[in-house]
């Protein structure tokens, strides 16, 4: 594995984290692929596009009873034959207005580098709490 490309995989999950937890649209795009695909952790919706996902998360950022979601990556595992990576670990969404613990659970995206950046391809949630 590289340890540059996991560093630089890390990097853009914090920045992701850190966009959903400032409701930062803007900074969510660039961290997606255009076709990106995201399954959701408890009614396994299925949001494709990347534009489809701004708009989610436009909603999400406006809604009064929002959650911040926060993904924790556990293993990064790179390919050494493709431009591509798997990331697993942990998500919890936690409410912005009491702090309280709403959700929970696993979670695994697919990376892959295009021009020089690492996006997300797809993502699959699983809700255990």
């Amino acid at each position: 594995m590289s340890p540059t490309t996991e560093l630089a995989i890390r990097a853009r999950r914090a920045a992701f984290n850190r966009a959903i937890a400032e409701g930062d649209t803007s900074a969510i795009g660039p961290l997606l692929a255009r076709d990106c695909v995201m399954v959701t952790g408890t009614d396994s919706a299925v949001i494709a596009g990347r534009n489809a996902q701004v708009k989610v998360w436009t909603r999400e950022f406006a809604s009064p009873h929002r959650l911040i979601y926060d993904r924790k990556p556990d293993v990064i595992t790179v390919s050494p034959v493709e431009p591509i990576a798997l990331e697993q670990g942990e998500w919890q969404g936690v409410d912005k207005a009491t702090g309280a613990l709403a959700a929970s659970g696993v979670y695994t995206a697919k990376w892959r580098e295009t021009g020089g950046q690492w996006v997300i391809e797809a993502e699959i949630f699983v809700t255990l709490g």
